[in-house]
């Protein structure tokens, strides 16, 4: 039996599972806020090193470079020496590298500030949602974790509204939106100083004792504040205590258990990020180009990214009632028809409305996905496969914008979004008749589902 397991399923939702929300919902936020910052300041950039095109869009791309071999070692190494360490050390790296690029003064070193600061942007976004997720039951572990990546979308919308109030103030006004990012991260790692270590992590590792008081320290709180606890379920046998090495984790996801998971997971997650950050990254630019000022596609990009909050949070109830891979499903082919209405809208009200619904859409895809991947993988493998499936999506953050930018002077508006309606496709797609079901699953019984196939 899974004692760490049974004990967490029986679990109602507390006041300790809303401090694990909070605090790496924060995490994210400031992750998002990092990553949607750039789209503001590429302008001035452009202008103050003047750069531009594919160039330009390498900027956009850098933090991902980072990102993916963050997000490529936070999975194996959370899985070989524990979540809660690497969530704080990716946390510390963000911080000071975010800090140190808003004052550099050259190309070159701001480049390589971006890419540091993006390794450690990448371990965090990798490690969250299969950390927390293994204190959560199966009855609200989708609605939780979609609810954990909403918090995206208030960074995004703290950028769009930085962006509009900050980098207009001067010359230095990018230097303040950027460093911001960075500074009150320190905050939060205090906060999380005192979270507990993953207890099905620890158990899979052979740590049954500390798992126990983990559980026991829950419980405990649980009990003080009045919960009557049920008795522990039996539920399938947890994994034996793994001693794999990193190169040995990544050659056993690999073997053909666990080949659909991999495929499905990398195919949607570069799907969805290359045709995001496509989207986002140039948004102030594609606005611009439809005739608006900097100071009007600065202003609308505040209501743009504010409709990602509608996005992931409506996903969040989705994935419980109508299942992950139909919400992920619905959501991408939403993107699909609102790109088709942004390349045939000509006033600024219905180019604006139409990148709401966009941004509402891929939105709640990316709420589905973080809620779906964790779930596709054993706990010895789960940050792993998680880690390995965001890496690949960032080699769509890495190529999208830097491609964009060297075709939009070639194929246009409507060549850039005609190819992103054919990758979002591709996703959905790939989610809806591929992807294995997950809903209503203990982790422990998914582990055994894989495990007969």
């Amino acid at each position: 039996m899974s004692s760490a397991g049974a004990r967490l399923e029986r679990l109602p939702l507390s006041g300790f599972h809303a401090k694990l929300l909070l605090i790496g919902g924060a995490g994210y936020a400031f992750d998002g806020l990092d990553s949607a910052i750039i789209a503001f300041v590429l302008p001035t950039l452009g202008s103050l090193w003047s750069i531009g095109g594919a160039k330009l869009g390498f900027i956009g791309s850098a933090t991902y470079i980072g990102f993916f071999f963050g997000a490529l070692a936070a999975g194996t190494i959370g899985d070989r020496f524990g979540r809660r360490i690497v969530m704080m050390w990716a946390l510390a790296l963000f911080c000071i590298a975010s800090t140190f690029s808003a004052l550099m003064t050259s190309y070159p070193a701001f480049l390589l500030c971006r890419i540091v600061a993006g390794i450690g942007t990448g371990a965090e976004s990798a490690i969250i949602a299969p950390y927390l997720t293994e204190f959560v039951s199966a009855r609200y572990r989708g609605a939780f974790t979609a609810t954990l990546s909403g918090f995206f979308s208030f960074g995004f919308l703290t950028a769009a509204l930085m962006g509009n109030f900050l980098v207009p103030m001067g010359h230095d006004g990018w230097r303040w939106a950027v460093g911001l990012t960075g500074a009150p991260v320190l905050l939060l790692l205090w906060w999380r100083r005192a979270l507990p270590e993953s207890p099905r992590w620890l158990e899979s590792a052979g740590h049954w004792q500390a798992a126990a008081d983990v559980v026991e320290g829950i419980e405990r709180r649980l009990r003080d504040r009045g919960y009557n606890l049920p008795q522990v379920r039996q539920m399938p046998p947890t994994d034996a205590p793994s001693t794999l090495s990193i190169g040995q984790r990544f050659a056993a996801l690999c073997l053909p258990l666990h080949r659909r998971s991999l495929a499905v997971s990398w195919i949607a997650w570069f799907c969805l990020t290359f045709s995001y950050y496509a989207v986002f990254t140039w948004m102030p630019s594609f606005l611009m180009a439809r005739g608006m000022t900097m100071t009007h596609s600065f202003s609308f990009s505040i209501a743009i990214y504010a409709a990602q909050i509608p996005g992931y949070f409506s996903a969040a109830a989705a994935v419980e009632l109508i299942g992950r891979r139909t919400t992920i499903a619905v959501y991408l082919l939403g993107s699909v028809l609102s790109a088709g209405l942004l390349v045939i809208s000509h006033s600024d009200g219905s180019v604006v409305g139409a990148a709401m619904l966009l941004s509402l859409f891929l939105n709640g895809a990316y709420a589905g996905l973080y809620a779906y991947t964790p779930e596709l993988f054993p706990t010895t493998l789960r940050a792993t496969g998680n880690g390995t499936a965001s890496a690949i999506g960032r080699i769509g953050a890495i190529v999208s914008p830097v491609l964009v930018g060297a075709l939009m002077p070639i194929i246009g508006f409507a060549g850039v979004f005609a190819l992103i309606t054919a990758v979002l496709l591709v996703g959905s797609t790939t989610v809806l008749f591929f992807g294995p079901r997950t809903e209503g699953l203990a982790l422990e019984a998914l582990s055994s589902q894989a495990e007969s196939h």
